[in-house]
């Protein structure tokens, strides 16, 4: 063999001979590409992580169609891949993932665990380089470029000591994309899923892209296309028969955008300050809710899911935001900027209190929804002046939580949410 290797076995790292077994473990998985020594900017997606982290814990149905969400008009936060092949897909509304596959496991989401499980993967990212990009808690962009020399091993080769290590340590799979840039990485890692490993290079990204619809381009929305089909460009081949100044002329900055991804050229960095702007959570109602008392309560729980899960990340926001949208579906939302960032279910429901009473005057909402932006690491808990029971309170919450972790979340429930948790179990029961 020589020059640089352009196969190395998925098992072990090991460099090799193109369908031959490895001469290192025998395993016969081998990544082949002609220029997988080269390539190092990559794109690692857990797959299916919400419910691969339930199918870890709970062996019992690990074969079973699994469906993150809850609620009758919730929405379907993840679906494991047996369910997604009865057609269930995020953001599908419960009730019609219940009708497309009735068997289904469903699992209310756990945040505080999964956000757990993503840091943990997020620290094997930084073991291989410091220019990690996190997309969400379950991906990431990596820039391995110039660690060769530090690991002593290819990119490549990290890149498949990560999946490993993250399948024995963590117990799920990711699938890894490898490219020479953002654009192409992120394609490649959808391309072979689920624990798949693609790659797309020089010399292979223009031909594989050409007969593409444009669609397949994220960012191209079905308006897009048919403004794009209006002037006779329907794939991307289509697009590179274009030159700059019309697709700008005729699109704007998308036109542009696009003119550029359909000759694969993207020279975006892999930034590790491209991090979340924000920290939510929201519900729909069963039923239409006008009662302040009642969105109070459903408020404070928002809050308690909003505070797990900003402790998780560890991060605290100066900004809360309150969403609501109304039966006729008006959606309305209101910000509050806050003299230091806040991270406590207490302080968040404090300082959303007032807007949500001002905006209940009788009217029916669907969906409520609380949330933090503006987001930095936690200063302390330094209370509210005007409010001399806030650092009682926060003192009593971060009790609490240690209680939480021990014991599991519902060893301490507040009355707020022990009420409301009462209403929706005897809503819930039947009539006899």
């Amino acid at each position: 063999m020589s020059g640089k290797t352009q196969t190395y076995c998925r098992d072990c790292a090991h460099p090799g001979l193109r369908d031959q077994p490895c001469s290192h473990c025998g395993g016969r998985n081998g990544l082949f590409h002609p220029e997988l020594s080269e390539l190092s900017i990559a794109h690692v997606d857990c797959d299916a992580f919400y419910a691969s982290i339930e199918k870890r814990d709970n062996p019992d149905i690990a074969h079973k169609p699994v469906v993150i969400g809850g609620g009758v008009r919730g929405v379907v936060s993840a679906a494991c891949y047996v369910a997604r092949m009865y057609g269930v897909r995020s953001a599908m509304p419960m009730f019609k993932a219940r009708k497309a596959c009735p068997e289904a496991v469903v699992i209310k989401p756990n945040m505080q665990k999964y956000a757990k499980e993503g840091r943990r993967i997020k620290d094997m990212m930084l073991d291989l380089t410091p220019l990690v990009e996190p997309l969400s808690i379950d991906e990431a962009f990596l820039d391995l470029t110039g660690t060769s020399r530090l690991h002593g091993q290819t990119p490549a080769q990290s890149l498949i000591g990560l999946q490993n290590r993250i399948h024995k340590d963590i117990g799920v799979t990711v699938s890894v994309g490898l490219s020479y840039n953002k654009f192409l990485a992120k394609t490649a890692s959808d391309l072979d899923k689920p624990s798949g490993f693609a790659v797309l290079g020089q010399s292979d990204a223009q031909d594989f892209l050409k007969d593409k619809p444009v669609g397949f381009i994220f960012g191209v929305g079905p308006s897009f296309a048919r403004s794009l089909t209006k002037v006779g460009i329907k794939t991307i081949a289509d697009v590179r028969r274009r030159d700059d100044n019309f697709m700008m002329k005729n699109f704007g900055d998308a036109g542009l955008r696009l003119a550029r991804l359909a000759r694969a050229e993207d020279l975006r960095n892999v930034s590790p300050d491209n991090e979340r702007k924000s920290i939510s959570a929201e519900t729909t109602f069963n039923d239409d809710i006008s009662d302040p008392e009642a969105l109070m309560d459903r408020l404070w729980m928002l809050c308690v899911k909003t505070a797990d899960r900003s402790k998780a990340t560890e991060l605290a926001g100066r900004v809360v935001t309150l969403k609501l949208k109304t039966r006729q579906f008006e959606t309305i939302t209101r910000r509050r900027t806050l003299s230091q960032p806040i991270q406590l279910a207490d302080a968040i429901y404090h300082a959303l209190e007032p807007l949500l009473i001002k905006e209940a005057n009788g009217r029916k909402f669907r969906l409520l929804g609380a949330g933090i932006a503006d987001l930095s690491p936690p200063v302390g808990d330094s209370g509210n002046l005007l409010d001399p029971g806030s650092v009682k309170r926060g003192l009593a919450e971060r009790a609490s939580d240690t209680a939480r972790a021990k014991f599991g979340k519902d060893a301490i429930v507040k009355g707020r949410e022990f009420r409301a948790r009462r209403k929706s179990d005897l809503k819930s029961k039947p009539k006899s």
